[in-house]
């Protein structure tokens, strides 16, 4: 069974993806972006990528399905670069999975 890929943000950052294949959703405000994060959750989404910028402002959202199997949500930075939240999540998963911090 395959799950899709997905990846939620604002134009300028998300329309590259749709060259590699993943489906994209640009989103205007928060609550565009946390209704879409569970659509595609109900939507057979394995992966969902989410730009830092949105993700920022959603953070409740996000974090109801960090303990989730599926859907992966994957934060990434957008046009602007990094916000460093991504990285964070990364570095916090890795500690809790490991129990210390080797990255």
């Amino acid at each position: 069974m395959s799950h899709k890929i997905g990846v939620i943000g604002n134009d300028n950052s998300v329309l590259i993806y749709r060259m590699l294949g993943f489906d994209v959703y640009q989103t205007a405000n928060d609550e565009e972006a946390s209704r879409k994060i569970d659509e595609l959750a109900q939507d057979d989404y394995g992966v969902i990528y989410v730009t830092e910028s949105v993700a920022e402002n959603i953070l409740e959202t996000i974090h109801r399905y960090d303990d989730e199997i599926l859907p992966a949500i994957i934060l990434i930075p957008d046009h602007t670069g990094t916000r460093g939240i991504g990285k964070k999540r990364v570095q916090d998963n890795v500690e809790k999975a490991v129990g210390q911090d080797i990255l």
